[in-house]
């Protein structure tokens, strides 16, 4: 089975259920994008040993790929906001 681009979207969604979990509790909002790419990093470094044809086949790429997979789920969950809350400046 062929999981390397499906892992790197994977990170990403995982990466954005956390930043979901962050605004639930209530935490300071500036913080997401640091946790998004601190845990896209770790899963990046996890997938590349856990699935054999993860795009990354050193530790260093393996974090960088899961750190922009988890800031891509900040920039979703604005285009979500944009999308389905509308721009308040619309008046």
């Amino acid at each position: 089975m062929e999981f390397g681009m499906a892992g790197v979207a994977a990170i990403t969604v995982i990466a954005y259920t956390v930043g979901l979990l962050v605004k639930a509790f209530g935490w300071n909002s500036k913080w997401i994008p640091v946790i998004c790419a601190a845990v896209g990093g770790a899963l990046g470094v996890l997938g590349m040993f856990c699935m054999p044809d993860f795009p990354a086949q050193d530790s260093i790429t393996a974090c960088a790929v899961g750190i922009v997979s988890g800031l891509a789920a900040t920039g979703m969950d604005q285009m979500v906001k944009q999308l389905w809350e509308g721009d308040e400046t619309d008046g």
